[in-house]
């Protein structure tokens, strides 16, 4: 995936382990026109500064800590990835960070992943920014596509988010 129309945006992807502002990790990202849908409240982009990212040594992507909201992000993730999915990603978990603060049930386990409420309105936002920097549904199922879910939850998850399973 290309990172066009991003020349705002950068990754420190030398942070060090350890927790940082989302603006020394994620810079330029308060610049996002995404970010008024997701952090519409009054106040929201201010808000932006308080979110915390735990660069976490090893393996692994993005998640949101349900004990405390700290986006959590994989060091390795953080240094190897592409631009353009963790712009994308990051849309995604501050969405998380949002739901966290208005008491939601994050990993509602009523729910399967593709299922969850709170997952698929985090897809919906990346993938609106997405469309938003003219990715079609074959580069947007791409970036859905993640190893924990099969072909037939992706095609679910693909379909709640209004993008065409087949690409």
């Amino acid at each position: 995936m290309a990172a066009d129309g991003l020349d705002w945006f950068a990754l420190n992807r030398k942070a060090p382990a350890g927790r940082h502002p989302i603006l020394e990790v994620a810079l330029g990202l308060d610049r996002s026109p995404a970010l008024g849908g997701i952090l519409a409240s009054k106040g929201g982009r201010e808000k932006l500064a308080e979110v915390v990212v735990e660069v976490a040594a090893g393996p692994g992507y993005a998640y949101v800590d349900d004990a405390d909201g700290t986006l959590v992000l994989s060091q390795d993730y953080l240094a190897t990835g592409e631009k353009l999915s963790l712009y994308l990603d990051f849309l995604h978990e501050l969405c998380h960070v949002r739901q966290f603060r208005e008491g939601k049930d994050l990993y509602d386990r009523r729910y399967a992943y593709v299922d969850r409420p709170t997952e698929v309105e985090a897809y919906r936002v990346a993938v609106e920014e997405a469309r938003r920097l003219g990715m079609g549904d074959a580069a947007i199922l791409e970036y859905l596509h993640v190893e924990w879910v099969s072909k037939k939850e992706l095609a679910r998850l693909a379909r709640a988010c209004g993008v065409a399973a087949d690409g």
